[in-house]
């Protein structure tokens, strides 16, 4: 956690026991003594974990995704969630831009080559933003932070959500998912990783595109599947991908079939990769802790502590 956090804490006259190395196990141990828990994303929030610790009312996820949180666990022992991606949303807006102008733009290759000696001007024309359809699937907090950059690029933005949203912008039009596959030229994802989202972009979902597309993947890696990306890239349906999460983002562990793609992905001129960083600078550290910390003042007033 971001240093600030301990100081906020100690306002608010709550107990803290700040343990950043703890192993696994030594968690199962010590969490029946507290009535919260603060998690990132390492440790998985289990059942059995839960079961063992009768005081917990609270588990506070410094991040967005909730993907380290067993489905309905929380649920069913009574345990509030409380999450912040208000604090990291606009660093996600901001390198989402970042991918798809590097895409664009052949920002890497041609940092590549010009410091091996090459000046390759024609090679690396690029593309505009101005005049192309960007299609946004999750309208949330990360959906919306990276249409608010693009108010300024010209474009035509349609925007798709299984929820009811607001829309906070005239220039971005909420549509079907359907408007989406006929339409866009870029595809933007921001929705979160579930079951039922695993694998959101197949075969089928690729197929119904009309026009070839570029995909950007600043949510979780999951929601991509690896196999259909490569054939969609090699078939040219998909023209290029900037990719800041992985389907399996623990390299040393790649099943064989995972590592053929990754070294299809790594091999090709208009794919850009970076390390699950789109919601990770120095500011959003930070924020993360003041959201969070807000969220839980509420709780403790609205819960009479």
């Amino acid at each position: 956690m971001h240093e600030s956090l301990l100081p906020m804490l100690e306002n608010m006259a709550v107990e803290v026991t700040y343990v950043p190395h703890i192993k696994k196990d030594q968690v199962a141990e010590l969490l029946p003594f507290y009535d919260m828990l603060m998690v990132r994303s390492k440790l998985r929030v289990t059942e059995e974990l839960v079961a063992s610790s009768p005081r917990l009312k609270v588990v506070a996820r410094a991040g967005a995704g909730l993907d380290n949180i067993d489905d309905g666990v929380l649920e069913k022992h009574n345990i509030i969630l409380l999450n912040a991606p208000e604090g990291n949303r606009d660093a996600v807006g901001e390198h989402t831009l970042g991918l798809l102008l590097t895409l664009f733009r052949k920002i890497n290759s041609g940092d590549a080559q010009v410091r091996k000696g090459l000046w390759l001007r024609e090679e690396n024309r690029g593309e505009e933003i101005g005049g192309k359809t960007i299609g946004l699937i999750g309208y949330g907090n990360m959906g919306q932070a990276f249409a608010k950059r693009l108010a300024g690029f010209d474009c035509e933005v349609l925007a798709y959500d299984q929820q009811k949203v607001n829309n906070p912008f005239s220039y971005v039009n909420l549509c079907v998912l359907e408007e989406i596959q006929e339409r866009a030229d870029v595809l933007s994802l921001h929705i979160p990783y579930t079951q039922e989202n695993r694998y959101f972009v197949n075969e089928a979902f690729i197929e119904k595109f009309q026009n070839p597309f570029w995909l950007l993947n600043t949510a979780r890696g999951e929601v991509v599947d690896h196999a259909t990306l490569v054939k969609g890239l090699k078939h040219g349906k998909v023209l290029g991908a900037a990719l800041d999460v992985l389907e399996n983002e623990k390299l040393s562990t790649l099943t064989p079939d995972q590592q053929k793609h990754l070294e299809y992905l790594f091999e090709h001129p208009r794919v850009v990769l970076t390390p699950h960083i789109a919601g990770w600078t120095h500011e959003s550290y930070q924020r993360i802790n003041e959201v969070l910390v807000k969220k839980l003042t509420t709780y403790l007033q609205t819960h009479g502590h």
